[in-house]
């Protein structure tokens, strides 16, 4: 076991650990002022859940050795098996244990934006559980296992995805627009204005996921090395380009380049760089984050013409950028990256495009029926939304006894100034 990469590897585990507390700033500034808390909260949940679950069978699930190209075994359960000196590879496995674990819960997090303002909390809790056993372990395991019974999409369909847009992004996105159908549109969603509350909360949002995501993206490099300064690079470079793309789009659109499309296109790249960081050049990691930023920005818009009420976009901006991402390695490539395999603009090879695709289609498709059936299941029995009354008045009040502004305060301090 090398201390380098271990040392390398628990610094990234901590912080992709600190991207869950981002994305509950980014989100959380994105919705009206009575549901921030709540907003919030559900990424928090996310952080309280999923651990106890990862050590009790989500790890084993996902990684035992003894399981096969579609599931994990159980020789992990408990995390039995595994001392000190365990290794994978050249870190402690452990340590790999603490890296894959802050995967896990982001990505159940991810999908709260879609269904915001409006879902009960206890329903939530549920649903973490049943969607990181069905869903999430599954499919970590297609996608991140590479040892002798490691999963399909790994070591069968050899589709590249070297931090998580199929199994974190299109896996997230997916689940959101399945529970967004379950829950229906928000009261008044159209009709009401719904701006976002505190637009320095999803600046700061996002700073933190970019800050975060370099561990995300060269951490999966599982080494202090040549690869993870690409991977490192890649996602510096492509963040920045897709924000400067999806900006672009509103310049041209509406004349004006906002905070909230800055903060969204660096989110954007950030997700459509993901799967590609470890197999392109840094010029075609800029082509990636451009491509991204504009397609993302002008995804957003889908919602209104299909119906749908993803309330903070989790469709336009991880599903479809999830994808976006996935797909472009089968253009950008190259050889020198993939161990000799080429790609449309790198070789013209057409063949890894097609195994790409393989991959995203099956976890969208695997990931939007669970999630529509569990969403259903869970509101046909408890109850998986608030009552419209209950929306009107608050989702923090109603569910959580609890604001995040003493506005009654406020408008006292007010009339005292002005003598009311």
């Amino acid at each position: 076991m090398d201390t380098g990469d271990t040392a390398w590897i628990l610094a990234s585990s901590a912080l992709v650990l600190l991207m869950t507390p981002g994305l509950a700033f980014f989100y959380g500034g994105m919705v009206r002022s009575k549901t921030v808390l709540n907003m919030m909260m559900m990424s928090f949940l996310a952080l309280a859940i999923v651990p106890v679950l990862w050590v009790l069978y989500g790890y084993s699930l996902s990684f035992s050795p003894d399981g096969n190209q579609f599931l994990g075994g159980f020789k992990r359960l408990g995390l039995d098996h595994i001392s000190q000196g365990t290794a994978y590879g050249t870190i402690p496995e452990y340590v790999f244990v603490a890296f894959q674990l802050m995967f896990a819960i982001i990505t159940v997090a991810l999908i709260s934006g879609a269904i915001a303002d409006r879902a009960k909390f206890g329903a939530w809790a549920l649903f973490i559980v049943i969607w990181m056993t069905v869903v999430y372990f599954p499919v970590a395991h297609w996608v991140f296992d590479f040892g002798e019974h490691g999963g399909w999409i790994a070591t069968k369909l050899k589709a590249f995805d070297f931090a998580g847009g199929t199994a974190v992004h299109i896996n997230a996105g997916a689940a959101g627009l399945a529970l967004a159908l379950v829950l229906g549109k928000r009261v008044g969603w159209k009709r009401d204005p719904m701006r976002p509350h505190n637009l320095p909360f999803v600046l700061l949002g996002a700073g933190l996921l970019w800050f975060g995501w370099f561990g995300f993206n060269a951490g999966s490099a599982v080494g202090a090395n040549g690869l993870a300064g690409l991977a490192f690079v890649n996602t510096a470079v492509a963040t920045a380009a897709a924000m400067v793309g999806w900006l672009l789009v509103e310049v041209v659109r509406d004349k004006k380049a906002t905070s909230l499309g800055g903060a969204s296109g660096a989110v954007a790249g950030l997700v459509a760089i993901t799967p590609a960081c470890g197999t392109v050049s840094p010029l075609g990691s800029i082509a990636v984050g451009v491509i991204a930023g504009i397609l993302c920005a002008l995804a957003v818009g889908l919602k209104y013409k299909f119906g749908y009420d993803d309330s903070l976009d989790v469709v336009g901006v991880h599903l479809v950028g999830g994808i976006v991402g996935t797909l472009l390695i089968g253009f950008f490539a190259t050889k020198g990256n993939t161990g000799g395999i080429g790609s449309i603009f790198y070789g013209g090879h057409f063949e890894q495009l097609g195994k790409q695709a393989v991959a995203a289609g099956a976890v969208l498709v695997y990931s939007f029926v669970l999630t529509y059936i569990i969403g259903k299941l869970i509101d046909v029995t408890i109850g998986f939304r608030i009552s419209e009354e209950d929306e009107v008045l608050g989702i923090d009040q109603v569910e959580h006894l609890e604001t995040a502004y003493d506005e009654a305060g406020i408008i006292g301090g007010s009339a005292l100034k002005t003598g009311v």
